[in-house]
């Protein structure tokens, strides 16, 4: 989930702590391997106090076939009659979306890396996320109060 957000845009702690529902402490065990690994960097963004941003490295981009494959077996097998594809990956080049079949693109049939195509979400899933953060904000809110 933390690559699956990465890849979506998602690059600072609090918002992939709302969007994954891990705790800080799974989270920053999770974030501390996947850099060991290779798979991710982290970037400082703000000296005082000190925050990090974390991208995906070379390694982490080659993942992204990997995703693109659990998204199409999550999208055939995973949904309830009737539901839609809950985030479009639109082909920056062509501007077609690309389709659960790899990492050529269906609409223009060219080969395709994580950089070149954007994510659009269907209004379910990003109401879906939406509510996550409200409720994310509610509850730092109420432990403020």
């Amino acid at each position: 989930m933390i690559m699956r957000e990465l890849t979506m845009g998602n690059r600072r702690f609090d918002t992939l702590q709302v969007q994954t529902l891990a705790s800080p402490q799974m989270l920053t065990n999770r974030l501390k391997r996947l850099e060991a690994d290779g798979m991710i960097e982290r970037r400082a963004y703000s000296v005082k106090p000190r925050r990090y941003e974390y991208h995906l490295a070379a390694k982490g981009e080659a993942f992204a076939s990997v995703l693109l494959a659990l998204r199409a077996w999550g999208e055939t097998w995973c949904k309830e009659p009737g539901e839609g594809i809950a985030v479009h990956q639109i082909h920056t080049a062509c501007g077609r979306e690309v389709g659960l079949s790899g990492t050529v693109c269906e609409g223009c049939g060219e080969p395709f890396t994580v950089d070149e195509v954007r994510g659009e979400l269907s209004a379910a899933f990003a109401r879906e996320r939406e509510d996550r953060s409200t409720a994310a904000r509610q509850d730092a809110e109420t432990r403020r109060t």
